[in-house]
């Protein structure tokens, strides 16, 4: 018995030599690229860091400023919300049609399914340089296409106009991201049950009220987890605004990463504790809305059972 005992013991430490050695490699590059660089800003957050590093404590000082007197970070956050809120619904709401369209076997199934996807492949560099072409107020081909249609008085600078910028870029970005969202509710489909659909075709079920009665309730999982997902994403976008319109004009596109990158690195300001207050405030956001909108789909779960 005492020798089965130390042949259990010895295999137990080996094995956990063998998970520490597979682990270490991934350990090590999330300490060094996510854990302390998380834990360094919120140390910089509470001080006031000059070049050649020199550093003073101002303790919450940069944290009262960012919120009681900072208007761009407000507009950042007014902007990134907005996007946040509207985006999720024009993806997952477009994704379910195109969805749909394939599920019913359209003309052209495949081409299609392969030609809506494809956006997803490209990377967000290529998509803000196309659209900008696309939105470009001499040559752009939105607005070749209004003026052959003898709509001169519609065009105008997309991205140039502070009134229209921010939809501009939603709507770009939603072209990239819809096919996934279509890939994801078409697989929702095929796994629905059958028998269901096929009685609301025998109880002769308009397409209307079989979407909204039966199968929209029937995906509601896979829905709001794909919205909670796009929530997220959208609450940290950078690289489009930053190569279409670097948040202008007028701060029009501002968010919350563009002006936190733009305070750290680019304005004359010498300070990094102050952009790294920024950061801090809309980490804690993110988290704070992860946490809501996960115990709110739970709290659902439970009533609907």
């Amino acid at each position: 018995m005492a020798g089965k005992a130390f042949r259990s013991g010895r295999w137990l430490a080996g094995a956990r030599l063998e998970i520490a050695v597979f682990l270490a490699p991934a350990l090590v590059l999330f300490i060094g690229f996510t854990a302390y660089p998380v834990a360094r800003t919120f140390y910089n957050s509470l001080f006031e860091i000059r070049p050649n590093g020199g550093e003073s404590f101002v303790g919450l000082r940069n944290f009262s400023e960012v919120l009681l007197s900072d208007n761009t970070f407000r507009r950042a956050v007014f902007n990134t919300l907005l996007w946040s809120a509207l985006e999720p619904f024009i993806d997952v709401g477009l994704g379910l049609l195109l969805a749909l369209a394939l599920y019913a076997k359209v003309p052209f199934a495949r081409f299609f399914r392969i030609v809506w996807f494809t956006p997803v492949l490209i990377a967000t560099v290529v998509v803000a340089i196309l659209w900008s072409w696309i939105y470009n107020f001499d040559w752009g081909a939105l607005n070749l296409l209004l003026r052959a249609l003898g709509l001169e008085s519609w065009t105008r600078a997309w991205l140039g106009d502070p009134e229209t910028a921010l939809p501009a870029l939603i709507i770009a970005d939603s072209w990239k991201w819809v096919g996934f969202n279509m890939v994801v509710c078409l697989a929702a489909l095929h796994s629905l049950p059958t028998e269901v659909l096929e009685a609301a075709e025998l109880d002769d079920c308009g397409w209307w009220a079989k979407l909204v009665h039966i199968v929209v309730p029937m995906l509601r999982t896979t829905l709001l987890n794909l919205l909670v997902l796009a929530f997220i994403s959208r609450m940290k976008v950078f690289d489009l605004v930053w190569i279409t319109t670097r948040g202008g004009p007028l701060w029009s596109t501002e968010t919350a990463s563009t002006y936190i990158y733009k305070r750290a690195f680019e304005w004359r300001s010498f300070d990094l504790g102050y952009p790294s207050a920024i950061a801090v405030i809309w980490f804690l956001v993110v988290i704070a809305a992860v946490i809501g909108l996960t115990a709110l789909l739970r709290q659902r779960e439970r009533l609907e059972f």
